[in-house]
């Protein structure tokens, strides 16, 4: 019974993803489901273009929440991803203090009692009012939960996980100058990494693993069909299966899912109805991004269209 009930949700997942417009494979919406039952993050790993933003985004449109995103880059820190002070803020408080000091101290009539008044008003420099919240802490704070998601990973310094480890293991973070912040809801955490770097083991420990890579050529043709819904049966059909015949070439980049949809909107665009040799030439470069790639496809062009045309008559 416990099986056929996680299958059934397993199954809510995706036509749930599926309702946001991401058409997610079995393996997908059960790492999806999985963080949310056991409430632990998920690194997507895979290829640039295969989908893992937009899972992000997917899982929050369909569960109408609030997507928090925080782009990753070298040199990032506590101060761009949790929180920095308001200078500006403490600075004019600063001067109102300044100019109430008679005010303030008035009752003080030794050192120690003006000292003790001076300290109690200091304290409020590093309050929360003081607080400026970057992606991190803002997503700790949202009262009905959000999908915090921190875009390509790797793309930050090593030392920069050791900064999320609290966050990714218990929800909560720790300012000194104000003790631990916990989560009011836990966020759905989705983390994404191409692959530039390798990522330490205490990150990964914390979080589920899903990899994305290249999509059957069934899912990818549902996946076109979703999101360039003018383009038929018959040339959905024939651009899945070129596309999948140019990643089986040794290119700098392969054409991606989101180069696929592109050069779907494109094709559709132009008025094709089927793919052909002169009509690939004249728009490959939407699916390859490298003149070199682009050079290296060119001579295989015939053979990949007779090839993804008999398959779009006979698959």
């Amino acid at each position: 019974m416990a099986e056929n009930t996680s299958s059934a949700s397993i199954e809510a997942v995706e036509r749930s993803l599926a309702s946001a417009g991401y058409i997610a494979s079995r393996q997908i919406a059960t790492a999806v489901y999985l963080a949310e039952k056991i409430e632990k993050p998920i690194l997507v790993e895979g290829p640039a273009g295969v989908g893992k933003t937009e899972l992000a985004k997917a899982i929050a449109a369909s569960r109408g929440l609030e997507m928090i995103r925080m782009q990753c880059y070298e040199g990032l820190d506590e101060a761009k991803a949790l929180y920095e002070w308001k200078y500006a803020k403490q600075l004019l408080y600063t001067q109102i203090l300044k100019d109430k000091l008679g005010e303030v101290l008035g009752g003080a009539d030794t050192l120690d009692k003006a000292l003790e008044q001076l300290h109690d008003f200091g304290d409020v420099f590093f309050s929360k009012e003081f607080v400026e919240p970057r992606p991190l802490l803002r997503a700790l704070e949202q009262p009905m939960g959000c999908v915090l998601l921190i875009d390509e990973i790797d793309k930050s310094d090593a030392e920069f996980e050791s900064l999320l480890l609290e966050i990714l293991s218990d929800f909560q973070v720790t300012i000194p100058e104000l003790g631990t912040v916990v989560a009011i809801v836990p966020p759905t955490v989705i983390l994404t990494s191409n692959g530039e770097r390798d990522l330490g083991d205490a990150l990964k420990r914390r979080c589920l693993h899903l990899h994305i890579g290249f999509p059957e050529p069934k899912l990818e043709e549902r996946i076109v069909e979703t999101r360039v819904p003018g383009v038929s049966a018959t040339l959905r059909k024939q651009l899945v299966g070129f596309v999948n015949q140019v990643r089986t070439l040794d290119l700098k980049k392969l054409p991606s899912v989101s180069e696929t949809i592109d050069w779907a909107k494109v094709l559709v665009l132009l008025g094709a109805s089927e793919l052909g040799h002169e009509m690939v030439k004249d728009t490959l470069n939407v699916l390859l991004k490298y003149e070199g790639d682009i050079e290296a496809t060119l001579p295989q062009v015939s053979g990949f269209v007779a090839k993804s045309g008999r398959q779009g008559v006979f698959g």
